[in-house]
């Protein structure tokens, strides 16, 4: 049995623009999941489907390498159910 977290396969809004990655590194300090790593001085996603969407990584990206559609994946379901508000699903 695979304990790893993940939301649905090949649906994550997460785009990575490396060409636009100074290597800054923020948005592996603040990515809650590890779905991104540096690697030669660049930002590459290591495990999509692991994101959650929380727009961390997109936040923090003073270059405007990364972007995703937060709050349309399973954190916004954590929270609305943390929250008890109805819609608390994937």
């Amino acid at each position: 049995m695979n304990s790893k977290l993940i939301y649905l396969k090949d649906v994550v809004t997460l785009e990575l623009n490396p060409d636009k990655c100074t290597g800054c590194a923020k948005c592996t300090a603040v990515c809650p999941r590890g779905v991104l790593e540096m690697t030669n001085g660049k930002a590459h996603i290591v495990d999509r489907d692991a994101c959650i969407e929380c727009g961390a990584c997109a936040l923090n990206c003073k270059d405007s390498a990364l972007s995703v559609d937060s709050g349309v994946g399973c954190a916004s379901a954590f929270i609305n159910g943390a929250l008890g508000r109805n819609k608390a699903c994937c």
